[in-house]
């Protein structure tokens, strides 16, 4: 609903479909390597959640997501609740436990992999099983670790 009775917070109802994913192959035809022929047992690398809460970020695109829970499943279907707030609302700003959302950075977290679902999906956390990640990134650490540094004379 728009105009002065709008709401500041708003959960949101989505789905993802359950199971593996399958590769778009003409004809089943995969052409290359044998690593890559593969049709029928491929694991999409993110979260259903995950992939709950972009949808439901692009489709209302002036309010930021949150972050999101499971509600519910079927043998078709996962079902999330998305909480997303609406940064232009008074009440969302001028509140300090919440108005840290209305940064410009924060635009389309769910993108990014920001919410709590997306961090778990680049293995972001604390703690000696989040060694991969240390340097912000797992392509930041690998980097990091298999560069030649010669720091003398330059």
């Amino acid at each position: 609903a728009q105009g002065p009775q709008q709401k500041a917070v708003v959960s949101t109802q989505s789905t993802g479909k359950r199971g593996g994913r399958k590769r778009q192959a003409d004809k089943g035809i995969c052409y290359g390597k044998p690593k890559t022929a593969g049709v029928n047992q491929l694991k999409f690398q993110r979260s259903i959640q995950s992939v709950a809460e972009e949808r439901v970020g692009r489709a209302c695109g002036g309010r930021r997501v949150l972050n999101s829970y499971w509600v519910g499943q079927d043998a078709m279907y996962k079902y999330y609740e998305v909480i997303c707030v609406d940064p232009a609302h008074n009440a969302v700003r001028r509140d300090p436990r919440i108005n840290w959302i209305c940064n410009a950075v924060h635009k389309h977290r769910e993108l990014r992999g920001l919410t709590s679902a997306g961090r778990k999906n680049r293995g972001i956390g604390k703690g000696h099983n989040y060694s991969k990640v240390i340097g912000s990134s797992r392509r930041a650490n690998w980097k990091r670790r298999n560069t030649l540094s010669l720091r003398r004379y330059r």
